[in-house]
């Protein structure tokens, strides 16, 4: 077996037929001896505990078989003796890219011995051994689909969600070999898990308010299980379901003690204070009380007051009076007529009313509230929520409790959806298509990313990149260069006076002073200096280990553990995780989510908006008035018919896509492979290439390659490539 570059892990694996057994062998250049354990039918794995030494052969000798018929490996097509080695490739012919988002992904045994590290792609929990050394890789443990969350109960009892199997994996690591011992069904996609209460003796898991599990007939008793009465307005959507560690019941899947409803949707994010008494649980799409004026609430525009430019004036609609039509401009700046639309409107607190940009009142139009309640504490005793707060991010990701005053800290992004149209927006400049001070387009400021402080009662936002002087277009180079992108995990030091977080999209790990942080005073030009850059990209889970004066960052573009000097603030080695995706997910992952290549500020990126690559669940109006109309090259069937095909266009002609369109929901990036043309109407498409085919969803993709700068900002002068768009391409179809 020849390695011809440094892999990191290496894994060994042989297929035999019954094999029930162990071997025992030996790395012999590395002299690293190791037991090749028993995990599935027909399969054994053995890891190397030491790398492998590159351009080096590696001898193995065992001392016992695993089984005693051996199969012929068909993929690799050889059979060489009873091992064959799989290296940094897939060991499948074919991968599943799901792309769940971490949430927890690293976690320390209480004693501070051992590091947990989820292998999502590889399905397995990795375990680490640490001394003042360093640490060192000891063994894999398979548990369920996706593994998004560890958290360490005891020094040998490790719980992990899995995000596709909907599962909770109870792992005990004094097994032989340790293995997953039981297996708690909860609802569906489970994302984060912490332990609280006495003795810390119950586990608090979030997951969807959906899910087969949650109305089977074995915990019909559960308080909170049963119907989800999906389609029932006003129904507490946000599932944090109970488990007691030392009673986990006997019904298959074990039996919670509670489902604590919150009144959201789905939660992601889970904290407890250091006593242990209180639980914090976040939404994941939180919302920002934005929503959407249907095209038929709004006022249609009068052909004088489309060619003199005038905003229709309020009308009826079934009977009641809605304050008027579109805002401008009624056209693009070829001069084509925009279609009738709908409008996105946020709810100003300070009025209690739905407003446009031009600040008129669509109360008329939407019959609901949006409460916008984000964060929820629940007394880990009675199991009750015990205090809410609102209006604390539209996308939050991760909490932490300061352990010294009990503030808590909410990773989140806010978006800026009731901006209207992407684009230079220099149509709309140079005629004053929109009121005073509001931006002419959203290019370069979609989402801002922040911390929010939960202290006591009050809800305190910080801008992580209050630097950006939005109005500046393209940012200066350096501006990037203090930008911190999609903050998600954060750990903080025993003294509460340092917060670290893991930047996703920048491959930093920002460092706050947590006084400043909560005043608000911090500077990120000067912040920056103590930023801690992570090779591999993507840190989506951070732990400190004082002991050592280390952290443990999880880089999930790689699949990979850096490890940093907590007193030099350098990383000082980069450890690699078996895995199975294929080089073409590998390297075009970073095209989603890192917005130093993708906006000239170095805060936006496409996953801004496509959170993991899936979506926000916001409404945006993207259009562009510097646009053109384009041919919709889609066959459109009984076209014609004035019943079916209003005048959804300027021209009424189904065949035409105006570049000024509406109000959209953002759609998921995830399972776009033969979907054809893309965007609701398909106006991302391949078919205006000469010889190219509008069906053609790889064609169709690269078209976005308008939106680094159009949408996010990017610079011109420093365009992404066509190469670049391809490989984003492959990884995303």
């Amino acid at each position: 077996m020849n390695f011809t570059q440094d892999i990191g892990i290496h894994r060994i694996a042989a297929y035999y037929m019954n094999s029930s057994k162990n071997i025992s062998a030996t790395c012999e250049i590395i002299g690293t001896h190791f037991t090749i354990a028993y995990l599935r039918p027909l399969f054994c794995i053995v890891y190397c505990q030491s790398r492998p030494i590159a351009n080096q052969f590696m001898n193995l000798s065992y001392t016992k078989y695993c089984g005693t018929r051996i199969l012929k490996h068909t993929l690799l097509g050889l059979l060489i003796g009873t091992l064959f080695s799989l290296g940094s490739k897939p060991a499948v012919a074919s991968f599943m890219t799901f792309e769940s988002g971490h949430v927890r992904p690293l976690a320390l045994s209480p004693d501070g011995t051992r590091l947990f590290a989820t292998n999502t792609p590889d399905n397995r929990i990795e375990v680490f051994n640490i001394t003042a050394k360093g640490i060192t890789h000891q063994y894999s443990i398979p548990v369920g689909m996706e593994p998004v969350a560890v958290a360490a109960r005891t020094n040998t009892e490790v719980w992990v969600t899995n995000h596709l199997s909907d599962s909770v994996s109870i792992i005990d690591l004094l097994s032989t070999p340790a293995r997953v011992t039981k297996t708690l069904l909860v609802g569906d996609e489970p994302r984060d898990i912490v332990f609280a209460g006495s003795d810390s003796r119950r586990a608090f898991i979030t997951t969807a308010h959906r899910g087969q599990h949650r109305t089977h007939h074995t915990i019909a008793a559960v308080p909170g299980a049963g119907d989800p009465q999906l389609t029932t307005p006003g129904v507490p959507r946000a599932d944090v379901w109970v488990f007691d560690a030392l009673n986990l019941g006997d019904a298959l899947g074990g039996t919670p003690l509670k489902i604590i409803t919150l009144f959201g949707d789905t939660p992601r994010a889970l904290a407890v204070t250091p006593d242990g008494t209180t639980v914090y649980a976040a939404v994941f799409h939180s919302g920002n009380q934005t929503s959407t004026v249907t095209e038929t609430a709004v006022c249609d525009t009068s052909d004088a007051n489309i060619v003199n430019n005038v905003v229709e004036g309020p009308c009826l609609v079934s009977g009641v009076t809605m304050p008027g039509g579109m805002p401008l401009p009624h056209h693009n700046a070829d001069g084509d007529r925009r279609p009738e639309a709908g409008l996105v409107v946020k709810f100003d607190q300070t009025i209690g009313a739905w407003v446009d940009e031009l600040d008129r009142n669509w109360n008329n139009a939407i019959r609901f509230t949006l409460p916008d309640l984000d964060v929820f504490a629940i007394d880990t005793t009675t199991l009750e929520e015990t205090a809410s707060f609102a209006h604390v991010g539209t996308v939050l990701f991760n909490m932490v409790v300061n352990p010294v005053n009990q503030k808590v800290y909410v990773s989140m992004s806010d978006a800026r959806n009731e901006v209207r149209f992407e684009g230079s927006g220099t149509f709309v400049r140079e005629t004053a298509a929109k009121p005073m001070g509001e931006p002419a387009s959203m290019q370069g400021h979609v989402h801002e990313m922040g911390i929010t402080v939960l202290d006591g009662t009050q809800v305190l936002r910080r801008h992580l990149n209050k630097h950006i002087n939005y109005d500046i277009r393209v940012a200066p180079p350096e501006v990037k260069q203090h930008s911190l992108s999609i903050p998600l995990d954060m750990a903080i030091s025993g003294d509460g006076a340092t917060l670290y977080v893991a930047a996703f999209g920048s491959s930093k790990i920002g460092v706050f002073d947590t006084a400043a942080l909560e005043t608000d005073t911090f500077d990120p030009t000067s912040a920056s200096a103590n930023y801690i850059e992570v090779s591999g990209g993507g840190p989506s889970g951070i732990v400190l280990d004082e002991t050592n004066q280390r952290m443990y960052v999880l880089t999930r573009f790689d699949n990979s553990i850096s490890v940093v000097d907590l007193t030099a603030e350098k990383e000082t080695s980069h450890i690699g995780m078996f895995n199975p995706e294929p080089v073409h997910v590998v390297n075009g992952r970073r095209f989603l989510y890192d917005a130093r290549i993708s906006s000239s500020n170095g805060e936006s990126a496409c996953a801004s908006c496509h959170v993991f690559g899936d979506f926000d669940s916001l409404t945006w109006d993207l259009g562009d008035p510097d646009g053109h109309v384009l041919p919709n090259l889609i066959e459109v069937r009984r076209r014609g018919t004035a019943e079916l095909f209003p005048n959804i266009n300027g021209t009424g002609n189904v065949q035409e896509l105006h570049p000024i369109k509406g109000p959209m929901t953002t759609q998921t990036m995830r399972g776009m492979a033969n979907n054809g043309p893309m965007h609701w109407r398909g106006d991302r498409t391949g078919g205006n290439d000469p010889g190219g085919d509008p069906l053609d969803e790889v064609a169709a993709f690269t078209k976005f390659i308008v939106a680094f700068e159009g949408l996010q900002g990017n610079d011109p002068a420093t365009p992404f490539s066509g190469n670049d768009m391809a490989a984003f391409a492959s990884f995303m179809v």
